[in-house]
């Protein structure tokens, strides 16, 4: 129980202010905040960025950046006497291999992005908004007629869980609770996603437009963006836009705006982890229901949208929803696609959703090698093999064929790559960014990773003898989608390419 007069959500700001857990933080935070020592310590040695400030350099091994050659990157460095580690993703993934230091962010990458495209509901080569048409729209018409502009769009999140947009806004409308909050979760954190750092840096004012359309439609009083630590000129443009927009007089000075900072946990691209953070706590998912229309930040009904979900309201406000839902193949809209790994022109591409691999590779340049396998939406998403290469990228093709579009990180591997090595590789990854709060979860992915190791030493194929029960047990008893899409690499990897795992 924390004293009454303790300011919880204070202690990720202060842990920040004083440069990460060092000596003699924890307990000037407890004198700052008035929260226990003990509970600062745990909070600040949950994120990366917080429990290790003084990493130097950080490498990405996430698995682009593998392909990429992040292990040659990491050993050049130390040769040089630089003080570098790896770190699970940068989201960088369209320029691998990856690194970063703290206070010294490389500029932005120049990607690969499609042509630009008046049927494209972000196109991110159009120039970015100066009038919020919009917003004035949602104004004068009313929130009844934007929730049902939304439904009428069939828009579906784009984060990952593929959930209708429209069903959460309309959920928040209906609870008698007043205080409401719209948060903008731009924690992109799977391996080989970047789309939301592009949109940002690219478009901003339609990620602004699009939450003050939120606010005003869900009569929110605050407004929280909260942005990957990594990500500090992603940030910096949503600041810029924002301000040119209030000195236009677009956005509405009665609503509040808060810029909070992600400190490295992958978790935290959870909703409901992402709230916790935001209450100064470790970022760990909680059970559901309530969901977080009912409860969420502060107990309170919550917004939590994607920046692509939320930059495809403006459009699809402007243009109609039935426009926005024509404009897609097998679903409703155009989306976002990343693209790395072996491919000759890593970006992101934004296409009618639905688009296949095949024609996304047009898009890309094709392949560097012979295609042998695909992650379609991040780690969570597994491996699918090149026969696959014709299966419609959406929410249900890709579910149908075992597999998901999560967050579109598309990710290509040539037949150089050792199926085993990759599915390691993600193995790590979810280990890593394990919150550690459920025990299939935390042993599980472990287990997975040990055995891997343990397999590559010996390929003897009795190492992976127990891996399908601890796979069964991760996905039906974790709290959350990390560690129920944990094991997806190395089932898949198994399912399809049996062989390398010793398997007939």
């Amino acid at each position: 129980m924390l004293p009454k007069d303790a300011r919880r959500e204070e202690v990720l700001e202060r842990l920040d202010e004083a440069g990460g857990m060092r000596p003699g933080v924890a307990a000037k935070v407890h004198r700052q905040t008035g929260v226990p020592e003990a509970d600062v310590y745990g909070v600040g040695t949950f994120y990366h960025l917080l429990s290790e400030p003084d990493a130097g350099v950080r490498v990405c091994q996430g698995l682009s950046c593998k392909l990429g050659g992040c292990d040659a990157l990491l050993a050049d460095l130390q040769s040089q006497g630089t003080k570098a580690s790896y770190v699970s993703c940068l989201g960088r993934c369209d320029f691998a291999p990856a690194s970063w230091e703290a206070d010294n962010e490389p500029p932005p990458p120049i990607t690969g992005l499609s042509p630009s495209d008046p049927d494209f509901a972000i196109d991110l080569r159009a120039p970015d908004a100066t009038r919020y048409d919009a917003l004035r729209m949602a104004v004068d018409q009313g929130p009844e007629w934007v929730c049902d502009a939304l439904e009428m769009s069939g828009i579906q999140g784009r984060g990952g869980a593929g959930f209708p947009a429209s069903i959460k806004w309309k959920a928040i409308r209906g609870q008698a609770e007043t205080e409401r909050y719209v948060v903008l979760n731009a924690d992109e954190g799977e391996p080989g996603t970047f789309k939301d750092r592009e949109v940002i840096l690219r478009r901003p004012h339609l990620v602004i437009e699009g939450l003050a359309i939120a606010a005003q439609v869900l009569e929110a009083g605050d407004i929280y963006l909260y942005v990957r630590g990594e990500f500090g000129r992603v940030k910096a443009a949503l600041m810029a836009a924002l301000d040119e927009a209030r000195g236009w007089g677009e956005v509405d000075d009665t609503v509040n705006w808060h810029f909070v900072d992600g400190h490295g946990a992958y978790i935290c691209g959870e909703e409901t982890a992402l709230l916790e953070a935001l209450e100064g706590k470790r970022g760990m998912p909680r059970m559901k229901p309530p969901f977080p229309v009912e409860k969420g930040f502060r107990g309170k009904p919550t917004l939590i949208q994607n920046v692509e979900t939320i930059a495809c309201v403006p459009a699809i406000l402007t243009r109609g929803g039935e426009w926005f839902k024509s404009t897609g193949r097998t679903a409703p809209g155009s989306k976002l696609y990343c693209l790395s790994g072996h491919v000759q022109n890593p970006g992101v591409y934004e296409a009618p959703l639905g688009i296949t691999l095949r024609e996304l590779l047009e898009l890309g340049g094709g392949v560097t090698g012979t295609l042998k396998a695909y992650s379609p939406g991040g780690a969570s998403s597994g491996f699918l093999p090149a026969d696959q290469i014709d299966i419609p990228m959406d929410f249900k093709s890709l579910g149908a064929a075992g597999s998901m579009l999560g967050s579109s990180g598309v990710v290509i591997l040539n037949d150089t790559v050792d199926m085993v090595e990759a599915a390691l590789n993600q193995a790590v990854f979810f280990e890593d960014e394990s919150c550690g709060q459920c025990s299939p979860c935390r042993i599980g992915t472990q287990i997975v990773r040990q055995t891997l190791e343990r397999y590559l030493e010996s390929r003897d194929p009795e190492t992976l003898s127990n891996l399908q029960e601890v796979a069964w047990g991760m996905g039906e008893a974790s709290i959350c989608g990390l560690g129920q899409a944990a094991s997806w690499p190395l089932t898949s990897a198994m399912k399809y390419f049996p062989k390398e795992f010793g398997l007939d």
